[in-house]
């Protein structure tokens, strides 16, 4: 009888002792192997060229190159990349960022290590891995509309306390266009003011603190 093939995972988070959690994890099961270990993701881009794992560990927030711009590079240079998010935020931009980039599944880290076993597996298999909490998620944001990239500039800047004459110089734009802007990101957020709209855009990660 033959031998199941062992499942070779690549992991990649800009945390060692995560990434030897992990790692400990995954190195207990007989059907399963950490061949590499990268910390932001353009080191992720050259061991996966590399390595060719098939199954990658993805975090979003890294230095240098992060997991969304990482998971875009690998799945367009490889067709046949599987690739898990395994991050600490659950903010619907984050996790439908993750996936649309390519990637196959999306876990929290505070997620259960059978659980974290369950996902490699099958994704491995060619299944996605999308827990109930996540999909919901997911959904919420694909009914939400879309903010354009200026709306997203001008409530990135929202969010650190700038005035709408600050927003202006900041942008050179005009201050009725910053108004215009914020007239829309609230509508769209279905938020009353700019401190609601602050506090939406960062419960689903569409700023940072």
């Amino acid at each position: 009888m033959s031998q199941p093939a062992i499942i070779r995972v690549l992991i990649v988070d800009d945390h060692a002792i995560v990434q030897e959690g992990i790692a400990a994890i995954i190195n207990e099961e007989e059907d399963m192997t950490v061949i590499g270990q990268a910390k932001d993701g353009l080191e992720a881009i050259k061991l996966f060229r590399e390595a060719q794992p098939d199954v990658t560990l993805m975090d979003l927030r890294m230095p240098q190159m992060g997991g969304v711009e990482a998971i875009t590079a690998l799945c367009a240079e490889f067709h046949s990349a599987r690739i898990i998010v395994l991050t600490t935020y659950d903010g619907d931009e984050d996790i439908y960022r993750g996936l649309r980039s390519g990637a196959k599944g999306y876990l929290l880290k505070d997620s259960k290590p059978s659980e974290l076993r369950t996902a490699i597996r099958s994704v491995h298999g060619g299944q996605q891995y999308i827990p109930s909490h996540v999909g919901a998620k997911l959904v919420q944001r694909m009914n939400t509309p879309e903010l354009t990239d200026r709306e997203l500039e001008v409530l990135q800047l929202v969010a650190q306390g700038m005035s709408n004459l600050e927003i202006s110089a900041a942008l050179t734009i005009t201050e009725s266009t910053v108004k215009s802007n914020i007239n829309r990101i609230l509508s769209k957020l279905g938020a009353k003011d700019r401190t609601q709209a602050t506090i939406i855009a960062l419960k689903r990660g569409l700023t940072s603190p």
